[in-house]
């Protein structure tokens, strides 16, 4: 892969930028923030998974982060100037579980659209670190990321997440939980926290349908 596809790019929006009106007035105005839980058709993806023999969860993160990198209204933020701007690509943020005394760190790996790639680098990371019993186990987490962390324990039907306090993040926060067998359909609860500024309805639904459609595509792309 070209050196030039991990350069992470910052680009600021453009002085006529189509969506500035909303932006404003869900940033500025109205402040809002929403969920949208929906329970995703994995079949064909899990099947391929074993076929593979690859693990579910580096896999997963392989198909948000592919989906997510291209919907540029999830990969907006500001920079260290304060702009309002777009990153060429986002890495994933995600947690860990410590099983012996039930808490989690938060990792990141390097973003790479090629699935052995990503999948290599996650699992190096996730191997790496799944002694270092930090909240921040890996350092220097770039600013173009996206936190993602799952709830393996339970097939949720919603979930819903907030902060306390007024936060200048713009990209989604996903979670996701145990999948499960119903009508002979294996689904998995999928949750996206979005900041209205940047994408609506219409935006958060499409990126969990491209979900849904490149996870069940998966033989296409599974190439190990």
């Amino acid at each position: 892969m070209a050196d030039k596809l991990h350069e992470a790019v910052f680009t600021p929006v453009p002085s006529d930028w189509k969506r500035k009106p909303y932006f404003d007035y869900y940033y500025h105005r109205l402040k809002t923030k929403y969920n949208i839980n929906h329970h995703i058709d994995i079949t064909a993806f899990l099947k391929e998974k074993e076929i593979r023999q690859v693990k579910f969860y580096p896999a997963f993160l392989y198909v948000i982060m592919r989906v997510i990198n291209q919907h540029e209204e999830f990969r907006m933020g500001f920079d260290e100037e304060n702009r309002l701007g777009i990153w060429n690509y986002l890495v994933p943020s995600y947690t860990i579980f410590h099983q012996d005394d039930h808490t989690f760190s938060d990792i990141w790996s390097n973003y790479s659209p090629v699935f052995a790639e990503f999948y290599d680098s996650v699992m190096e990371d996730m191997n790496t670190y799944k002694e270092v019993k930090k909240i921040k186990a890996k350092e220097n987490q770039p600013a173009n990321f996206c936190p993602i962390s799952v709830v393996p324990w339970l097939s949720f039907q919603s979930i819903s997440q907030d902060t306390s306090s007024e936060s200048n993040l713009l990209f989604p926060i996903i979670r996701f939980g145990k999948y499960y067998e119903n009508d002979h359909k294996m689904l998995l609860p999928f949750s996206i926290f979005v900041n209205h500024a940047v994408a609506d309805g219409y935006h958060t639904a499409t990126f969990i349908n491209d979900i849904e459609q490149f996870g069940n595509n998966a033989r296409e792309w599974m190439d190990r």
